[in-house]
Parts: C-alpha cells; structure tokens; sequence
C-alpha cells in the first residue's frame, strides 16, 4: 500500500535513503521524507553546532533553520558535489558562521552596559576548526572511492560495520580491511589534529 500524494511506499528500504528522500522533497514537497532526513541527521546536527559552541537553545534553533533550508533548496541538491550528509552539514556550518557574523556586528548602544565576552577566542576557534575540516575534506580524497564511502558511512553517518556491509553489499571482513586501510593512509596526514 503506497501514500497516494508521493508514491512512497511504509516500510520501502529505498525510502531510508538519504538521496531518495532528498529527491521526494524536491518533487512532492514530502514532509514525511523530510521528517525521515532530520531524525537521521538532526541530532548528529546538533552535536555539530554544539560543538562549535552554540549553547543548546541555539543549537536546536540552528538544526530547525538547517532544515528548512534543506525543505527549501532541496531541488539543488546534487549528488555530483558529494553526499546528502556532506550537503547538510556543509548548509548547518554555514549558518553557524553566518550566525556568528552577525553576532559580531551588533551595534552597542550604551557602552556602560556592554558585558565583556570571555577570553575564549570564538572566532578564531571557528577558524580552525574549519582549516580542520578542510585538511580531513583534502585527506579524504586521497583515498580510493571504496575506502572513502566506507569512511563516510562509518564516521559521518555512524553505522556499525555490519550495518555498511549490508549497504555496499560487500563481506563484512572487506569493510574492515578498507577501514584500516584508510586508516594507515589518513593517519600520517592527520596525526597532529589530536
């Protein structure tokens, strides 16, 4: 038995997808599939903005706004320029920093009131934290096609070994020997990032 208004049949393991759901949103404004993209990614979001220092009430706002910029520019969504993960983490980091710009351009209308900030370097904290992000993104694509999709679906999207086995449809001792793998390759490019 399908939904009629988007052809999407309960319990259809293609429906789990993260591309075909994206795709359902694009066409049919899905709500149910979108609804199946944030319970996949939505904590895995607010961990991200929490630890880029966002307080929790900012993070959960930060997850909402992520979200629907993901219902409104799903149709731009293109699976060429990497996975539907990388695609919503990339527009929740933006907004993070489009956040903190703005945070940093307040006007202050009376200095007697202005409340110094903590001696934490947010910015500059952010700033590394993005040079990171681009050495492990330039790490990555030192590896075989094979090695990075079983690096993603381990580390971006946290599923067991069997789990990315059953995915790729390949021996469960082969998602492990190209784990390693990728690992004794990325470990001297990354071994000072502690």
């Amino acid at each position: 038995m399908s939904d009629k208004t988007t052809g999407h049949v309960p319990g259809d393991s293609a429906s789990e997808d993260p591309a075909v759901l994206i795709s359902r949103i694009a066409s049919a404004k899905d709500r149910s599939a979108l609804a199946a993209l944030f319970a996949m990614f939505g904590p895995r979001v607010k961990s991200m903005m929490l630890k880029l220092g966002a307080s929790d009430a900012l993070a959960e706002d930060l997850v909402q706004e992520t979200f629907l910029t993901v219902w409104r520019k799903s149709a731009l969504y293109s699976n060429q320029r990497g996975a539907v993960s990388t695609w919503i983490f990339t527009i929740a980091r933006n907004l993070r920093i489009d956040q903190l710009r703005r945070q940093s351009n307040k006007p202050y209308d009376d200095l007697e009131t202005v409340e110094l900030a903590s001696d934490d370097p947010m910015g500059s904290v952010l700033v590394e934290q993005n040079q990171i992000i681009a050495r492990v993104s330039a790490a990555l694509g030192t590896l075989s096609p094979e090695q990075q999709s079983v690096v993603r679906l381990s580390f971006i999207q946290d599923l067991p070994h069997a789990q990315i086995a059953e995915k790729l449809g390949i021996p469960l001792g082969t998602v492990k020997s190209r784990l390693r793998l990728a690992y004794e390759r990325l470990r001297p490019l990354l071994e000072d990032l502690h």
